[in-house]
């Protein structure tokens, strides 16, 4: 199997699935499989909690640009014009000639997409210590308390309630709680 490098292909922002789905039909087209690997648009699984539910969604970690894996000596001006005179596509970093990632910047860009496909646990919204959020389950249901601690890692928080007149600290987890 030939080395292959992976290249930065600018494109119009908020188009990157349609641009991808596009430049895979025409590689089927044209059968140039065995020189375009694979296209990604990177993106990271996060979540944001909506009405005490929690909302997962993809947000792209690259707004504009989507990677393509291909043979560098493969990669030749039919090809390269094929792909960017598709509708919505900009060009390729290095416009006539391709600049492939360097495998660092690419190896960097890949783990982040590799590990949202595990986590799918990053917020959109973080929770911060001071602020004042509503308990929406378990028995301090409906108490409204202050954040004294977040435990990112556990996904926990340690909030003060007054009950009594007293702060009693509780400790919940970030789908017990909606921000106020």
């Amino acid at each position: 199997m030939a080395v292959t490098k992976w290249y930065s292909l600018r494109v119009i922002s908020g188009k990157e699935k349609k641009i991808k789905e596009r430049i895979e039909k025409e590689i089927q087209r044209n059968q140039w499989e065995n020189h375009v690997m694979k296209i990604i648009v990177p993106t990271e699984k996060v979540y944001k909690i909506r009405g005490g539910k929690k909302v997962i969604s993809d947000r792209n970690i690259l707004p504009g640009y989507i990677l393509v894996e291909a043979d560098p000596y493969a990669l030749n001006a039919e090809l390269v014009d094929a792909i960017t005179s598709l509708p919505n596509v900009i060009h390729f970093l290095g416009r006539s000639e391709p600049i492939p990632m360097r495998d660092s910047e690419a190896n960097r860009l890949l783990g982040k997409v590799d590990e949202s496909l595990e986590a799918a646990d990053t917020m959109i919204e973080p929770f911060i210590e001071g602020e004042t959020v509503k308990i929406i389950d378990g028995p301090f249901n409906e108490f409204v308390g202050d954040i004294q601690e977040v435990n990112e890692e556990k996904k926990k928080l340690k909030v003060i309630v007054k009950i009594f007149g007293r702060g009693t600290e509780v400790e919940l987890n970030f789908m017990q709680v909606e921000k106020q």
